[in-house]
């Protein structure tokens, strides 16, 4: 068993961005409030990314700017991180975490960056119009950037299981994209179910190529499409596993997963992951009453969301 169980909430950032509408930056502000109440050993609050291409968020600075003056307030608030698509995106980052100590006194607002690429180029070049290696080209320069402000960097690694595109993904190439994020000097590796294929054999199969190349830390993003992210967390566990993604009531999926007859599917609940994790015996720091109150908060956020008469654009 792991000593200790990390979990990374991404309901504001995976869990929204693929809304079908806008949700107000204002709520996005209300629900990490309420997430900020959990207990989470790191929040995940959004990405700095074109709203050109993710208009749902589109408001990075925004929604820091608003939820700073909460995180300044607490005396141990969870780590902050953000996505980051490249130097551009980083260079946003930066700027707010300028503006946050010159006005909050924060020393970093946001402490980790990511970074995402795929084992699967066809979905690569869907979701960053680029290829693998072109994906790690544009990394260089935001970890760079990451080291001199003093800042972690996660890369994550979609469809590491299998691709809506190319279908199974086999585990050399897991590994292959994990040793090359490893020379290039990120912190972590994320290893990402992107549309809920994994079984605990195929999920097993990923995370040994992955441990086989790094040993980096490792963690795991789950989806439960087919009902089956249970098993896979207990086969995590088994392989030394400590780390985990989750979104509040289950939000979220990737807009480039999708395929004309099928939506992209939500990732692994938060309160499924936690009942998965303590009935192995895991010990948690989330508060569970808190827990359930940011669930059902985020269910009325979205709900009022898709009730808007627009689409997002």
């Amino acid at each position: 068993m792991p000593p200790a169980i990390r979990i990374t909430d991404v309901t504001l950032r995976d869990g929204l961005q693929n809304e079908p509408r806008l949700v107000s930056t204002t709520d996005k502000a209300d629900l990490a409030r309420t997430l900020l109440a959990v207990g989470f050993d790191e929040i995940e609050l959004t990405s700095f990314v074109s709203a050109r291409w993710i208009p749902q968020l589109g408001d990075a600075t925004d929604l820091c700017a608003m939820i700073a003056p909460d995180v300044a307030a607490l005396g141990t608030p969870p780590l902050l991180s953000a996505l980051v698509p490249n130097e551009k995106g980083m260079q946003a980052l930066l700027a707010t975490n300028e503006t946050a100590r010159r006005e909050h006194n924060l020393t970093n607002l946001l402490s980790k960056a990511s970074v995402f690429t795929a084992a699967s180029e066809t979905f690569a070049q869907k979701n960053t119009n680029a290829s693998i290696a072109q994906t790690l080209e544009r990394f260089v320069p935001v970890i760079a950037l990451a080291r001199e402000a003093g800042l972690q960097v996660r890369a994550y690694v979609s469809c590491v299981i299998a691709c809506p595109f190319e279908g199974p993904i086999a585990p050399a190439q897991v590994a292959d994209v994990c040793k090359r994020l490893a020379d290039l000097g990120v912190d972590e590796i994320d290893l990402g179910d992107t549309i809920g294929a994994g079984t605990p054999e195929t999920v097993t199969a990923a995370v040994r190529a992955a441990q086989g190349v790094t040993d980096l830390p490792i963690t795991l993003h789950l989806h439960d499409t087919f009902g089956r992210a249970v098993e896979c967390i207990f086969a995590a566990l088994d392989l030394a596993i400590a780390s985990f993604d989750a979104s509040a009531a289950g939000l979220g999926g990737c807009p480039y997963a999708s395929t004309p007859d099928k939506r992209a599917p939500g990732n692994v609940a938060t309160s499924l992951l936690a009942g998965a994790l303590e009935a192995r015996g895991c010990t948690l720091s989330i508060d569970r009453a808190a827990l359930d109150a940011a669930e059902s908060h985020a269910r009325r956020t979205v709900t009022r969301a898709r009730a808007a008469q627009e689409p997002a654009p």
